[in-house]
């Protein structure tokens, strides 16, 4: 019986004596990832050129991304590749300086793999670029790929400009001065949207769209990237197809950002006009909210308007005066208040001084838990006012979505 027991005894800790060496050589346990993300590589830099190693990069040798600069458009340093990719929770960009001379076939969009081994990290111009990689060492994984393009303000970009130096943004801007008959992309253009900061749009004189038509007010997507020095921030259109929502310079004053008057002027629901820097507005079954986290007010602001929830009647928030020189465009953002459910709404306006309203389009559902921009294109001449109308659908339940919803940064563009 005591031999049989130490048999059993024997065999349990053979197996258990193999399991574990079985776990120590399994090769799905503790494997390093080889491939490095943007993220990781940018935080190397302290201000003195990095080679990079294997052991420096903690077991990886390359790094992923998709390819946004476009090389065939020309509004590009030649010999330059900039790419971006998604780590730890937020997207970055790295450049890959080739050389002048060097020749490659990547287009933008495509999805690429990069071999960092032997590469150096550097800064020129405040720009962080991988140097000593040749066209050799980048391997196409495919075409096409979804690009990631941030929505922004020129106020946010250029207090964090670090984060968003090398990836894709897009502002909503005018061009200053604002163009005049035969004005052209070619060179620096300042652009302004109403909140503070300084950017320059930038055109290579030989892009292939240097020398097409500037509008006055457009959405501008491209690469933020750094021009003589740190001091200058600027913004690299792709190609043509980087400008969209073209349109007439932004008002005076615009965009209204609700910042002012604080929110204690206007902490209830009440109906009641509010002096806001554009003008009066009414606030009906609307107020000024500033709660962090829960009200969707955009970077470097802190108020929002916050319109009830579960009305039977509407709520509106509503301009009292006219503009004058009609409209070609209207933009603001959007959102849901904290957790609330979704809520139906609908931009109006009306050229009579707001005797009679008409819609703007269709009505919107889709707010979402966080900020969405949401852009008008119309062709309205002489005066002309704007309210949105947060519809009374009743108590939330079943099939009625009535939450609280916040606008922000709401701007009107003239028809010149």
């Amino acid at each position: 019986m005591k031999k049989i027991q130490f048999f059993i005894l024997a065999a349990m800790i053979s197996i258990g004596f193999s399991a574990c060496l079985k776990e120590d050589i399994n090769p799905a346990l503790g494997v390093v990832n080889p491939i490095a993300t943007a993220e990781q590589i940018r935080a190397f830099y302290k201000g003195a050129d990095v080679d990079l190693t294997v052991e420096k990069l903690s077991g990886s040798s390359k790094i992923s991304g998709v390819i946004i600069s476009d090389a065939v458009s020309k509004n590009v340093v030649p010999g330059n590749i900039t790419l971006q990719n998604y780590g730890r929770g937020n997207v970055r960009g790295l450049t890959i300086e080739l050389g002048a001379t060097a020749t490659h076939s990547f287009l933008v969009g495509d999805s690429v793999e990069v071999d960092l081994v032997g590469a150096k990290l550097t800064s020129k111009r405040g720009v962080l670029m991988l140097t000593g990689i040749t066209a050799d060492k980048i391997k196409k994984l495919a075409s096409n790929a979804t690009m990631t393009v941030k929505q922004i303000t020129i106020a946010e970009l250029a207090a964090n400009f670090s984060n968003y130096e090398g990836t894709l943004v897009k502002v909503n801007a005018d061009v200053k001065p604002t163009p005049v008959s035969g004005d052209t992309y070619s060179g620096d253009k300042g652009l302004n949207d109403g909140t503070s900061g300084n950017l320059k749009l930038h055109t290579e004189a030989n892009a292939v769209f240097a020398t097409s038509k500037i509008p006055a007010s457009a959405a501008f997507a491209g690469i933020a990237t750094y021009g003589a020095d740190t001091t200058v921030k600027q913004l690299w259109m792709r190609n043509i197809n980087d400008v969209s929502n073209a349109s007439g310079p932004l008002y005076a004053g615009y965009p209204e950002d609700f910042e002012s008057p604080d929110v204690s002027v206007k902490s209830s629901y009440a109906a009641a006009n509010v002096a806001l820097k554009t003008g009066s507005w009414l606030f009906d079954q609307a107020l000024l909210g500033n709660t962090g986290g829960r009200d969707r007010f955009n970077a470097a602001g802190l108020q929002c308007v916050r319109m009830q929830q579960n009305l039977s009647t509407p709520a509106y928030l509503q301009m009292n005066y006219d503009l004058l020189s009609g409209a070609t465009k209207v933009t603001f953002t959007y959102g849901i208040y904290y957790t609330d459910a979704g809520s139906t709404f609908r931009l109006e306006y009306s050229t009579n001084s707001g005797a009679t309203w008409l819609p703007m389009g269709p009505d919107v559902t889709d707010a979402p838990n966080g900020s969405k921009g949401a852009t008008y294109l119309m062709n309205i001449q002489g005066k002309v006012r704007f309210r949105i109308n947060k519809l009374g659908l009743g108590t939330t339940g079943g099939s009625i979505l009535n939450g609280r919803l916040c606008i922000e940064d709401f701007a009107v563009y003239q028809n010149l």
